[in-house]
């Protein structure tokens, strides 16, 4: 399992740990704040369009080789900056990045439901989020680092050799998993089946965690800026919803094995902890912003191991690949829309209630769950 973990751990630290570098020592390639969206937007957009793609021809082919080919391809793509660098093979790299990203996460994910039993589910996909949550974690500022050491392009040399050294892993330790056989899917099955609330629900749920997380992410050192707090204060308290995540999804994913938490308990807790957090964001000075670190984080990290397991208990085994592919782009639409949604929100009015629509909107959902399942328990048909 832990060259699965690794592959987590090297998608996130890649997305990252670029992205947070880029703008302050990509001179030469970032001209403008125009170029450095571009730059940015580049690896989620191979990965939205390409990751259901790849999840399909794991089915088909089996994951452990798109596995292994998107590693190489990352190895490679990250070499080609290495060996060139010019502003245009930095978008070529960057490009290359996630489009490998795109093959071998989807996979990592199915091979950890193949690999694993049912009883067993929340356990494994609490280590890959827990190992996601530390790349996301360490790309920053391990990043950082390395650029101050050496430039962007010993950053992207690291990430040439991490890719290599997890394929290497990989192959000597990941079991040949082979395709199961298969009935013959029409657009319409496939149709049917992503519109069955046993994807939508918890489909819906990792799309509100991830934009959630990348509000975090970006606004919150904004909203420290604004209440005249420090960089190590707003550093700290990113760096605290990062580990909130990390520390919370293994212990979720392992309770709900044992029977003590169930799937949809787990999730409507976490959505309503997710908003609870936005909410706390609203709150000026260090406390409401620590606050809003903390329970966004606990939020995001139930939800993150209890969804994946739910796409994974209740999708046949010859559609995994297919199926946390397109898990996976819900969650990158969630990337993009939370932030760009509290964005709006914020140029019409102000940062307090951007976070405020987006608390609302993750609110919705359990709420008026939680009040249908109250009338429904005391006879009302609805």
């Amino acid at each position: 399992m832990w060259p699965l973990y690794a592959a987590g751990f090297t998608t996130a630290f890649g997305a990252h740990g670029i992205a947070a570098n880029l703008g302050g020592h990509g001179r030469g390639a970032v001209t403008s704040l125009l170029v450095l969206g571009g730059l940015l937007a580049l690896y989620d957009g191979a990965e939205v369009v390409l990751k259901p793609v790849f999840g399909t021809l794991a089915d088909r082919i089996g994951a452990r080789p798109v596995l292994l080919g998107g590693l190489v391809a990352f190895a490679a793509a990250s070499a080609l900056y290495v060996v060139a660098d010019r502003p245009g093979w930095l978008w070529a790299a960057r490009l290359g990045q996630g489009a490998a990203a795109s093959a071998f996460s989807p996979s990592a994910s199915a091979l950890v439901a193949r690999l694993n039993p049912a009883a067993r589910h929340g356990r494994a996909f609490g280590s890959y989020g827990f190992c996601k949550s530390v790349g996301y974690t360490l790309g920053p500022l391990l990043g950082g680092v390395l650029v101050w050491a050496g430039g962007l392009r010993l950053l992207f040399a690291v990430l040439a050799v991490l890719g290599v050294a997890v394929a290497v892993w990989a192959v000597v330790a990941v079991p040949v998993v082979p395709p199961l056989p298969k009935a013959r899917q029409t657009v319409l099955d496939l149709a049917r089946r992503l519109a069955d609330p046993a994807f939508l629900s918890p489909t819906a749920a990792l799309a509100a965690a991830t934009a959630a997380l990348s509000v975090g992410v970006g606004f919150l050192p904004v909203s420290g800026r604004t209440a005249g707090l420090g960089t190590v204060a707003t550093g700290a308290a990113v760096s605290l919803l990062a580990a909130s995540a990390a520390l919370v999804q293994p212990r979720a994913g392992r309770a709900l094995d044992e029977g003590r938490l169930t799937t949809r308990t787990g999730l409507t807790a976490g959505l309503l902890l997710t908003a609870a957090g936005l909410a706390c964001a609203m709150l000026p000075g260090l406390a409401g912003m620590l606050t809003a670190a903390v329970l966004t984080g606990a939020g995001t990290g139930l939800i993150t191991p209890l969804g994946f397991a739910a796409l994974a208990s209740a999708t046949p085994p010859e559609r995994l690949g297919q199926t946390m592919g397109a898990a996976e782009l819900g969650r990158e639409l969630g990337d993009a829309g939370g932030p760009l949604l509290v964005a709006g929100v914020a140029t019409a009015t102000t940062l307090t209630y951007g976070y405020a629509a987006l608390a609302v909107l993750i609110a919705t959902g359990p709420l008026l769950g939680l009040l249908l399942g109250s009338l429904r328990r005391h006879g009302v048909r609805v």
